[in-house]
């Protein structure tokens, strides 16, 4: 025999814990910040703003660094090209990945379950590793089949990115 049958008080009180239980996922919904973006109407269209002028940084400035690596604007040495572009690079991402996490947080339930916007992560997380692999090797040879590789390899991620980004909404 069940030990809730023998003791009915233990029975009540766990129908009411499991009632009253809340996930975690709600709880975050309902946290004070989340609740003040979602129905503050003017923060999620910056946020938006934010996230757009970010992806456009670190594409915009991959792209040069990727076209640089593929042979087109030979007078710059890729190197310094690269090391003088780097900082726009990383505050672009720093700002499409705050403003990205906070949208993401605001509507946690609905993009989980969403399959471009988890595509979207997963090549985030390959645009990462390509980049890793290839400033792990050292100083960028562009004149590397590998390097050239990775460099198309980059610009196809990051339009896949931006791809993946806009169907979030259709999906």
């Amino acid at each position: 025999m069940p030990i809730v049958a023998i003791i009915p008080s233990l029975a009540a009180s766990s129908t009411t814990a499991a009632a009253t239980s809340v996930t975690p996922l709600a709880a975050l919904s309902q946290w004070a910040p989340i609740v003040w973006l979602k129905t503050t109407p003017v923060v999620y269209p910056i946020l938006e703003i934010g996230h757009i002028v970010g992806i456009a940084l670190v594409f915009g400035t991959l792209w040069i660094v990727d076209l640089r690596i593929l042979g087109r604007m030979p007078m710059f040495d890729v190197n310094q090209l690269a090391k003088h572009i780097l900082p726009w690079t990383v505050a672009g991402f720093l700002l499409a990945a705050l403003t990205g996490l906070t949208m993401f947080v605001s509507r946690i339930g609905d993009l989980i379950n969403n399959p471009a916007f988890v595509l979207k992560i997963g090549l985030l997380f390959a645009a990462g590793s390509n980049a890793a692999v290839l400033h792990a090797r050292g100083a960028i040879n562009s004149d590397s089949t590998l390097t050239r590789a990775q460099a198309i390899l980059s610009i196809l991620i990051w339009l896949a990115v931006i791809v993946c980004g806009r169907w979030i909404a259709y999906i």
